[in-house]
């Protein structure tokens, strides 16, 4: 009777031993640390919110960002450092940084350098500032006038529209095989080359000759 007590006992003992030794492992695995849940709609929402990115135009070898206003991208343009020059010498810097909007046809240099030269330097001297300042307003028409706009314009008035500039003068813009062409007062004519060059405060469009008020 003792030797069976004594073997009942070792069992019931081991048992126990058993049973706590399991308890203990189902502890520890509970106490791994479990990876993150990541949240797939928390990231959506904040990629959707994301800043897209902007739609530039290239003008001069340099990129125009819509988030500029016209002077800051004008300065980066390699093909428009005598309209810039011209700009800041008639005192046009703070007016084409403005909220406008405005719409600017913007000559290259080389519509520049097909000027005579006495008249393009006779400009930019300083008591010919007023004069300057009437031939560049000339190449700019308040509101944002873009190609597609100016396409419909010239629809409405049967193959002709009517630009009154900043300047009070006025600009003819037609259409001929898919381009827009200005003319002047003068009766030159300039043919829009790189087309809605968007900015903060309105659209540049690039042509290949200066235009001439009266």
């Amino acid at each position: 009777m003792k030797i069976q007590k004594l073997i009942v006992g070792a069992l019931f003992a081991s048992l126990l031993v058993s049973t706590s030794c399991k308890k203990n492992e189902t502890a520890e695995t509970n106490s791994v640390e479990q990876p993150a849940v990541t949240d797939s709609t928390s990231m959506n929402d904040s990629a959707s919110m994301a800043k897209p990115a902007e739609e530039t135009k290239m003008v001069g070898g340099a990129e125009m960002y819509p988030s500029k206003n016209i002077v800051e991208n004008a300065v980066n343009s390699k093909d428009h450092t005598t309209l810039v020059a011209a700009v800041k010498a008639a005192g046009l810097v703070e007016t084409l940084s403005g909220a406008g909007p405005f719409t600017v046809f913007a000559p290259t240099n080389a519509a520049f350098d097909m000027l005579p030269k006495e008249a393009v330097s006779n400009l930019m001297k300083p008591e010919n500032k007023k004069a300057l300042a009437g031939v560049l307003t000339y190449h700019v028409v308040s509101g944002k006038v873009s190609a597609a706009d100016l396409m419909n314009k010239i629809k409405e008035g049967n193959g002709k529209a009517v630009l009154t500039t900043v300047a009070g003068g006025k600009l003819t813009a037609w259409e001929k095989d898919g381009k827009v062409y200005l003319t002047d007062e003068k009766g030159g004519e300039a043919m829009v080359s790189i087309a809605d060059v968007n900015q903060s405060n309105g659209v540049i469009h690039v042509i290949d000759h200066v235009l001439m008020p009266k």
